[in-house]
């Protein structure tokens, strides 16, 4: 399910801003090619997405807190809540290359639902890397 606009809201401007997590939202950090892959799983579920093209990684946003007692593996997935930033595309950037919305957030899509997420993830990490012991 996908879970409405935080009070926050993207940057309206022609730049990216450095914004910090924890606070609106945390962030979930993956690469790329896990990245697309968990989006197509999550389909009309999915939330709002960063694309950093540079990094080769993904970006979901997420309520904050709301994936702190996860446990998968840190070399693959990071939580990024409070004393963490990310670069945020402005709202119209919806292309690349470099840093923009893959999926743009709405007063309807936001957040990622965490236990949508972390199945996805789960099942994607599992397909690409074999099953966690």
């Amino acid at each position: 399910m996908r879970e409405a606009i935080s009070p926050w809201s993207p940057p309206q401007g022609n730049s990216v801003e450095l914004i910090g997590t924890g606070t609106s939202w945390d962030a979930v950090r993956v690469s790329a090619k896990v990245g697309r892959a968990v989006v197509d799983r999550l389909g009309d579920q999915c939330g709002a997405v960063i694309v950093d093209g540079y990094a080769l990684a993904l970006y979901w946003l997420i309520r904050p807190g709301s994936a702190d007692a996860w446990t998968l593996p840190a070399y693959l997935v990071s939580v990024l809540g409070p004393g963490a930033y990310v670069a945020v595309p402005p709202v119209k950037a919806t292309s690349g290359p470099g840093l923009w919305w893959g999926a743009a957030p709405t007063p309807l899509r936001c957040f990622t639902d965490t236990e949508l997420l972390h199945s996805a993830l789960t099942a994607e990490i599992a397909h690409a890397h074999g099953p966690r012991p």
